[in-house]
C-alpha cells in the first residue's frame, strides 16, 4: 500500500466541518466516498490535518490516505473534482513515506479571520459584519502579548478531548485588506474554538472594553466564562499548514 496526501480546500458553508459525524455531512464524509469510487474500494479512510468546525473554511488543507498505487494522479485530481460537491476541490495527490501524518506532522498552521464594517451583500457570507468601530492598533498590542503565553484554555471550547492546552503561538496580527480587517495567526497548533474565542476578546480591547491587565488576567485564569465571546464561524479560513518536508 502507498500513502498519498491530498490537497484541497474547501468551503465550510454547508458542512458540519471536517471530520465525519453520524447525522450530518462533513468534508472528510464526501471526500472518503468519492476516493471510493474512483478507486474502486469499498472503504477508504481520510486523516484530515486537524478539526475545522462548522462553517469554517479552508484554502489550504491536507489530508493522507493509503491505496494501491495510483498510475496518474493528475486524472485522479480532475475526476475528484468533476463528482464532489462545488464547495469541494481538490488541487493535487502525490505520494509521501509511508509514516507521513496529515495531522501530527504539521508543524505549524495559520488561520485568518475575515471582518468589515459597512454593510457589503458580497462579503456576507465569508466575513463577519461587525457594525461598531474598533481600534486596530490597540488591538495588535493585546493580540502581540498572545505570544507571551502558552496555556490557553481561556480560549478553548470546555469538555474536549485534548490532552493538553498548551500552544506556542509564533504570529499574531491585525492587517486592513481592503474594505475588510483581516486577523492572522499562527501556532504549532489550536484548540477547539481557539481562533474564534481570541478574536471575541480582541474586539473587546478594539472598543475600549478590556484593559491590558484584564487581558492578562482572563489568560492567567484557564477560564473559557473569563474571555470574550465567540465570533461567527463564517468569518475564519485555515490558510496555511507546514510541515518538515516537502508537500505539493
Amino acid at each position: 500500500m502507498q500513502r498519498y496526501f491530498i490537497r484541497l480546500s474547501f468551503d465550510g458553508k454547508p458542512f458540519h466541518g471536517w471530520q465525519v459525524q453520524k447525522n450530518a455531512n462533513s468534508v472528510q464524509a464526501e471526500l472518503n466516498k468519492a476516493l471510493c469510487i474512483l478507486l474502486k474500494r469499498d472503504q477508504i479512510e481520510t486523516v484530515g490535518c486537524g478539526r475545522t468546525d462548522t462553517g469554517v473554511h479552508a484554502k489550504k488543507f491536507y489530508a493522507h490516505f493509503d491505496t494501491n498505487t495510483i498510475a496518474d494522479t493528475e486524472t485522479i485530481v480532475h475526476q475528484l473534482n468533476s463528482i464532489l460537491p462545488h464547495q469541494i476541490t481538490v488541487q493535487s495527490i502525490f505520494p509521501v513515506d509511508k509514516n507521513a501524518h496529515a495531522r501530527y506532522d504539521a508543524i505549524s498552521r495559520t488561520y485568518t479571520y475575515r471582518m468589515y464594517f459597512q454593510r457589503n451583500p458580497f462579503l456576507r457570507e465569508w466575513a463577519y459584519y461587525y457594525p461598531n468601530p474598533v481600534d486596530a492598533a490597540r488591538m495588535n498590542i493585546f493580540a502581540n502579548k498572545l505570544k507571551d503565553y502558552s496555556d490557553f484554555s481561556s480560549f478553548s471550547k470546555s469538555n474536549t478531548q485534548t490532552l493538553t492546552n498548551i500552544c506556542i503561538i509564533t504570529f499574531a496580527e491585525w492587517k486592513q485588506e481592503g474594505d475588510e480587517l483581516v486577523f492572522t495567526i499562527t501556532a504549532d497548533r489550536f484548540l477547539r474554538n481557539m481562533v474564534r474565542a481570541i478574536v471575541g476578546t480582541l474586539l473587546k480591547a478594539g472598543v475600549d472594553k478590556l484593559s491590558e491587565n484584564d487581558f492578562a488576567v482572563i489568560l492567567k485564569s484557564k477560564n473559557r466564562s473569563e474571555a470574550g465571546f465567540s465570533v461567527p464561524a463564517h468569518g475564519l479560513y485555515l490558510t496555511d499548514i507546514v510541515y518538515p518536508f516537502s508537500v505539493i
